[in-house]
């Protein structure tokens, strides 16, 4: 397999030397750390390396339980939610999942299977605007200015093979993927390349590439709280689904932080 994972945990600044100064007693020493406030120890990161410039990485405890179930009940309530009609394979179906869509004015318009959703704003919803801020700290550097929002009501809901591939994020996009309710699995996969795709139209090409996919996916448990985010060429080069689960009984509702270009 050609991915690679290692654990990251970043290091939190320090207000200067560690050595103690000689002129200050120890009593006054233990005195001014009690009065320093405890700085929070940065959430573990599990970074996987899945080759060819692509990255994903997991933050399994982004944030509290607490402020992660007082997200989900408000954005269960207050989100308008709606199952548009998608295209799939020439016909039209309701989309196996709940959906809205948030973004800053004057962007490029969304479109996905045959769907152009409507374009709410920010200030529609202050407590989104509070989890963009919390996104942005997690993740210096980065910037997204849409979310799209899905909301699986139990395990028949699911998202199929895909990838955010469109030009409207440009060639290398970060997405940042927040799990809030029911844990669910997360699937990768890479695509095949264009001598496979061209050689799998027969029953033994579709077995050879059956074969080799086991070494080309990549699992990963979404659980209430985390944050997932894909880097890189990942959108370029893998596929990402979350399939149907059928112990999965209640609802889960995800937001996919993206940066669409003007």
């Amino acid at each position: 397999m050609a991915s690679r994972l290692r654990l990251v945990r970043p290091t939190a600044g320090t207000d200067g030397d560690s050595a103690p100064n000689p002129s200050v007693s120890s009593k006054a020493a233990a005195g001014e750390r009690e009065g320093e406030a405890k700085r929070p120890e940065p959430p573990r990161r599990e970074v996987t390396d899945l080759g060819g410039g692509s990255e994903v990485v997991h933050v399994p405890r982004f944030v509290a339980q607490d402020t992660a179930w007082e997200w989900f009940d408000c954005l269960d309530k207050t989100i308008p939610w709606t199952r548009p009609p998608i295209r799939v394979f020439g016909r039209f179906a309701d989309q196996p999942r709940d959906m809205c869509y948030v973004a800053d004015e004057g962007l490029a318009v969304l479109k996905y299977s045959g769907y152009q959703p409507h374009v709410h704003s920010w200030d529609e919803f202050p407590v989104l605007k509070n989890i963009l801020k919390a996104v942005h700290e997690a993740l210096p550097g980065s910037y997204f200015n849409s979310l799209l929002l899905n909301r699986y009501k139990n395990g028949s809901d699911y998202v199929s093979w895909h990838a955010d591939d469109e030009p409207l994020y440009g060639p290398t996009p970060e997405i940042a993927s927040l799990s809030l309710g029911c844990e669910r699995d997360f699937l990768l996969r890479k695509k095949p390349t264009k001598s496979q795709a061209a050689s799998g139209s027969g029953e033994a090409a579709r077995k050879r590439l059956k074969v080799a996919a086991p070494q080309q996916k990549h699992y990963f448990l979404l659980k209430h709280g985390s944050l997932l985010v894909m880097r890189g060429y990942t959108q370029r080069d893998w596929q990402h689904s979350l399939p149907k689960r059928a112990k999965a009984s209640s609802p889960r509702i995800n937001l996919t932080f993206r940066h669409v270009l003007a």
